[in-house]
């Protein structure tokens, strides 16, 4: 795999973010009148699509940008306790050791992401970039392009949700999805990644 760049999402992906937006899908479905949210209605969630959330809690879509910014001012608050998926760091800082240039894009906030990565001191990053419209990331990933002259073909991108997938397709950028984050593999699966991996270890095998 001839590849020079490697982007990275963050929730999911190399932070588990998981257990705390539970939290805030809860309490935004209360706000929404939704007030026998389940733990099994959560965990199906993994296995929709984004659009499928936003209408089985019945968000309109002008407010998305709303609740994108108040999750991120809630999970800041617990930012302190995500960790990081077991075996990520170490993953990293090897990619980072073979030469690659290493990039985050994520629809958290960049204090959210560094905050996390000063407190885990992983201080490796080229760029860091934030998408506060979650089905922004194609518009987000040409800008990466432009900004830091990137051919495509020389990039990859490493996410864990659907909207990752079709982002980069629609880029035209090749995608690694891993299985350990938001969405199911049954669904990351069904929109055809070029690569499914199931645990960080995987990425070295393929970035060899």
């Amino acid at each position: 795999m001839k590849k020079t760049t490697i982007i990275f999402d963050f929730d999911g992906t190399i932070a588990d973010t998981f257990p705390y937006i539970f939290e805030i899908i809860k309490k935004l479905a209360v706000e929404q009148g939704i007030n026998n949210l389940t733990d099994k209605d959560l965990h199906s969630i993994r296995d929709k699509h984004p659009l499928e959330v936003i209408r089985m809690f019945n968000i309109p879509i002008l407010k998305l940008p709303f609740l994108v910014i108040r999750g991120q001012k809630m999970l800041k608050r617990n930012i302190n306790q995500v960790k990081l998926f077991p075996g990520i760091k170490e993953v990293l800082f090897k990619l980072k050791e073979k030469g690659y240039r290493l990039g985050v894009l994520s629809s958290n906030s960049v204090e959210n992401l560094n905050l996390f990565f000063k407190k885990n001191k992983i201080g490796i990053f080229d760029f860091v970039k934030s998408s506060s419209n979650i089905f922004g990331k194609s518009w987000a990933l040409r800008s990466i392009l432009k900004e830091n002259k990137l051919d495509k073909k020389e990039v990859i991108y490493i996410g864990d949700e659907v909207r990752d997938i079709e982002a980069c397709q629609d880029v035209g950028i090749d995608i690694i999805a891993v299985t350990w984050g938001f969405n199911s593999k049954k669904i990351l699966n069904k929109y055809q990644p070029e690569y499914l991996v199931g645990e960080p270890v995987k990425l070295l095998t393929l970035m060899n």
